[in-house]
């Protein structure tokens, strides 16, 4: 339960720290990023892995890359419903997709 916890928070810090570095990506308080990590999650597991399983074919073939296009329609959706959190453009989606991804290899890494 405290790994949950500590997992919860770590990504809602990547969601602050990636509101910090990429322009057209805001997130207004720690709350709001808890909440919207929340909501991210639950997308995730639901329309994410449906979306993948679909695009599969499309995600081999570019090696992956296409995944960070879901990832980023993903938190595009989340900043329609969670209040103080907003994404301006999916270019700014598409950049804070990656962003997200790098920082979560690199507490994983550290974390391990």
């Amino acid at each position: 339960m405290l790994h949950l916890l500590l997992r919860w928070f770590l990504d809602a810090l990547c969601l602050l720290i990636v509101a910090w570095l990429v322009p057209g990506f805001r997130v207004l308080n720690l709350p709001s990023a808890l909440i919207a990590v929340i909501v991210i999650g639950l997308l995730n597991v639901t329309l994410g892995f449906f979306l993948k399983l679909i695009t599969l074919p499309l995600g081999i073939l570019t090696l992956g890359l296409f995944f960070l296009v879901i990832n980023a329609l993903i938190l595009k959706m989340a900043s329609a419903v969670v209040p103080g959190f907003q994404v301006n453009s999916f270019g700014a989606a598409f950049i804070g997709a990656a962003a997200l991804a790098v920082l979560h290899m690199i507490f994983e890494a550290l974390s391990n």
